[in-house]
């Protein structure tokens, strides 16, 4: 069990899954910058981003920016929806007599990626109401801008498993304050913290060497 100074944020998987360097500079330095990807992102996330936003229809409750956390995983952030359905086996709410079964929705900017970013950030945001709900949920949605199409994600034991154990590696270098060395390739072009991260000084550059050449384009 961790203590809540020790939570890590749900939207680092993301980043650790894309490189594990860029998670470490922004969530354990502090270092963060936008470029065009990250603003769109972020707009778009305006409506679906709304506390205060609640609806009702029918045996459906939807809920706008809810706080989630977990504390055996050490893991908080907010989802951008949750949907509560009417279900005799789902959770005891507040307020409500009857029972609902929570699903996690996350809206993403792009289209569906070639890896699991997107479908472990889901899993996060699920085991964390797991644990808050007392429940089990087998599925989340993950509803994609660019193409308007909303995708259901059914998790696996072994997309449970292989969470834990990255989530648990996070830990270990925010313990450490450690910020490792990666593999670059040209995925770094498209990074936000190129800059920062200064991938040219990965492939086997002395410091020197690199900021004379620098100087000298």
């Amino acid at each position: 069990m961790y203590s809540e100074d020790d939570y890590l944020m749900i939207s680092g998987i993301q980043h650790f899954l894309f490189c594990r360097r860029q998670w470490a500079l922004i969530h354990v330095e502090k270092q963060w910058a936008d470029n065009v990807l990250t603003y769109e992102g972020q707009q778009l996330h305006t409506r679906a981003d709304e506390p205060k936003l609640r609806e009702k229809r029918h045996d459906l409750l939807t809920t706008h920016a809810l706080k989630v956390h977990s504390p055996q995983l050490g893991l908080s952030g907010i989802c951008d929806i949750v949907e509560f359905r009417q279900d005799p086996e789902g959770a005891k709410l507040f307020g409500r007599q009857k029972r609902y079964q929570p699903e996690a929705v996350e809206y993403k900017r792009g289209r569906a990626k070639w890896d699991l970013s997107d479908t472990y950030q889901l899993l996060a945001q699920t085991l964390c109401l797991e644990e808050m709900f007392s429940v089990s949920i087998n599925q989340g949605w993950l509803y994609y801008f660019e193409t308007n199409k909303r995708q259901k994600v059914v998790f696996t034991a072994e997309q449970r498993e292989d969470l834990k154990k990255k989530v648990d590696e996070m830990h270990q270098y925010w313990a450490k304050g450690y910020t490792p060395k990666v593999k670059t390739g040209k995925w770094c072009q498209r990074c936000s913290l190129k800059d920062i991260c200064l991938p040219e000084l990965l492939k086997n550059r002395s410091v020197p060497d690199y900021f004379q050449r620098r100087l000298t384009e």
